[in-house]
């Protein structure tokens, strides 16, 4: 340490971390006893941050991707000036409090990022730089920098193994994105044990062949030398950054350093006075922060002054650019712009149209009114209709498009897409095939842990898509996404229901909606409505008297329940025809809505070419798909599986009779 204040600093977050672990019972101490070093220079020197309003949009983002560390973020957050009170500290772990296992957006002010699943911070990172340089690219004028921040992560070993991360860093590498810095906690050690027992290959030179700056830190205790790596890799050069910083877990611990048993649990109250008197803490009582820390860490002055002088410029930017102000200061504050929504595309019945298609007529019907609307896909933007027509492709040369090539990266997508919304002002959509989501699973559920309201386009939902055959037909793929809580899953019956799934997919701020688009194509049918897709589930055929049954269908198979209806009228049989584009909106409805729908005292048979599963909730029997699919044109594979008329009819009177 440069001086004692800065020994007793550092100290304080140490003791912090390891009272809290140790009131809680449970917790990770080791890793931010490694870290406070880097902590206490990066948050009072460093970064770019006012703690008294933490969503200052011209701030640097801190991502703790090694969430659990979460002690060394809470600890840096109380002592810089958050609102996060001591009590919050001494309450780590407890039901309520501002401060839980580990870091969660909106719960804790200065928390840019829910973090835990491993890799997942540097992914979202990604988009949290990249949307820097999209709106720094659409708002920065001559003389005027109103978008200027940096992207800092502190990622773990474990980080580093995750998949997606390593398609992420991939991504930032072949962009270019210098204003990212992740510090790489060379530790050494996993929860398990030593790290070289899983990981063997050079990180430094791994991120050096993506396209990274490397940097390295010798000594991670010399706040000098900290400091000079720490602004170097604030200076871009082109590259995003990874710097090297070679820590010692559980760090002052006589008995657990550099082991994983300081990795996830408690030290132990001896272990605890052990660690006290070696780091040479004077102070008996927990949780103690003295006076002349506080003074020293407290950064709300120097935030304060530097949010200020950001304000000027922007008045100043306000007088020469009023109309790009005001348009900054809407997408920063997640508005929709006036009529949005006006020019969305309308069909006929009798056209057919696969819904895919018209999800790429909405999607650039809304463009140009939406001008935050920023998306691409994975590899198959032709495929998934996800290009904004004229919106140009971002390359690390061009900042100032509407289109990204993912590649082949569905994880980082998703990750990337997370960060961008927690970012603000971008809002980003993306697509894929509907059975790769499972590539990107963990990714969407965080974003609907945060309430994040991306959009995911996902097509070819079903065997419809032919002859690819079962990898790439999606059967359990509806199930298990309608079973993640927070995300709306729209499966839309024909290019009318469409638009009204992507007017919902865009209206929506509370959290994300998932689009689930076929490839071939659906006739428009007669009664289908883009308004009523906000009900999640409507009569779309029969209903004029009395039922004997109610066939229940999405998407595809809502035009093949129509047709069995019309079969079983030619036996007497009358079927109310329902589609449900959204089991969660319809779920939403009041329950006279519900018994309107899908009256108690009739029969309802569902069709879903998926599995049948959880359709228990909403029907009495299914035609449904229980196993996987084949290779073969799409009509032969309705046929095979039992998705004709005749068939549904079949099954229609079979629950009929019973």
């Amino acid at each position: 340490m440069s001086d004692d204040l800065d020994l007793l600093a550092v100290n304080t977050i140490r003791t912090l971390a390891i009272d809290a672990v140790e009131q809680a019972n449970s917790g990770h101490p080791g890793t931010p006893m490694a870290l406070a070093p880097l902590g206490y220079a990066l948050f009072t020197r460093h970064l770019a941050h006012d703690p008294a309003e933490p969503e200052w949009s011209d701030r640097d983002r801190f991502v703790l991707s090694a969430g659990h560390a979460s002690m060394l973020l809470y600890a840096l957050l109380h002592l810089t000036g958050y609102d996060l009170p001591l009590e919050e500290i001494r309450r780590f772990r407890q039901l309520h409090s501002a401060t839980p296992g580990h870091p969660e957006h909106f719960e804790t002010p200065g928390v840019d990022m829910t973090t835990g699943p491993l890799g997942q911070g540097v992914g979202s990172a990604v988009g949290m730089a990249l949307a820097e340089r999209l709106l720094a690219a659409r708002f920065n004028r001559p003389g005027h920098e109103i978008v200027n921040h940096r992207t800092w992560v502190i990622a773990s070993d474990g980080d580093v193994m995750e998949g997606v991360a390593s398609e992420a860093a991939s991504l930032a590498g072949h962009l270019g994105l210098d204003k990212l810095v992740v510090v790489y906690d060379d530790n050494r050690i996993t929860l398990s044990g030593p790290a070289n027992d899983s990981l063997s290959e050079d990180v430094v030179a791994r991120f050096a062949a993506y396209g990274w700056r490397t940097l390295d830190v010798e000594d991670v205790n010399d706040l000098a030398e900290l400091d000079t790596v720490l602004k170097q890799a604030a200076s871009p050069d082109g590259r995003p950054t990874l710097i090297r910083y070679p820590s010692t877990i559980g760090f002052g611990s006589p008995n657990k350093a550099d082991s994983y048993k300081a990795h996830g649990s408690p030290l132990g109250a001896d272990e605890v006075a052990a660690t006290k008197r070696n780091l040479g803490w004077s102070y008996d009582e927990p949780f103690t922060v003295p006076e002349e820390v506080r003074r020293l860490t407290d950064q709300r002055e120097r935030g304060g002054q530097a949010h200020d002088e950001w304000r000027r410029r922007f008045e100043r930017y306000r007088g020469e650019h009023p109309d790009l102000a005001a348009e900054y200061e809407r997408l920063m504050a997640g508005r929709l712009p006036d009529g949005w929504d006006t020019d969305l595309p309308t069909f006929d019945s009798g056209d057919a149209l696969a819904t895919r298609k018209a999800s790429g007529a909405a999607l650039n019907a809304i463009a140009p009114h939406m001008p935050e609307l920023f998306g691409g896909s994975a590899d198959l933007s032709t495929s998934n209709n996800t290009d904004i027509d004229d919106g140009g492709l971002v390359t690390r040369e061009r900042f100032d498009a509407r289109n990204l090539n993912y590649g082949v990266r569905e994880h980082a997508m998703a990750a990337a897409m997370n960060g961008l919304a927690l970012h603000g002002g971008v809002r980003p959509f993306a697509g894929t095939f509907l059975t790769f989501t499972d590539y990107l699973r963990p990714s969407l559920r965080l974003a609907c842990l945060m309430g994040l309201p991306v959009i995911y386009v996902m097509t070819h939902d079903s065997i419809g898509l032919g002859e690819d055959g079962p990898t790439h037909q999606p059967i359990e793929h509806l199930a298990a996404l309608r079973a993640i809580p927070g995300l709306h899953v729209l499966r839309p019956a024909d290019a009318r229901e469409t638009v009204g799934a992507w007017r919902h997919a865009v209206s929506r701020t509370d959290g994300p909606t998932l689009l689930a688009l076929s490839r071939q194509d659906l006739p428009v049918l007669e009664r289908t409505s883009a308004d009523a897709v906000e009900r999640g589930a409507y009569v779309v055929a029969g209903g004029d008297r009395d039922a004997d049954v109610v066939l229940v269908a999405t998407g595809s198979e809502v035009a093949l329940a129509v047709a069995a209806a019309e079969e079983l009228a030619g036996r007497d049989v009358a079927a109310t025809v329902v589609s449900m584009p959204s089991w969660e909106l319809f779920a939403d409805q009041d329950d006279d809505y519900q018994e309107a729908i899908l009256p108690a005292d009739v029969p309802v048979l569902s069709v879903e070419a998926a599995t049948s599963f959880g359709w228990s909730r909403w029907a009495d029997d299914s035609v449904a798909i229980d196993g996987f699919g084949a290779s073969a044109p799409a009509a032969d594979l309705f046929e095979l599986f039992g998705f004709t008329p005749e068939a549904v009819a079949e099954a229609a009177l079979d629950l009929v009779e019973d």
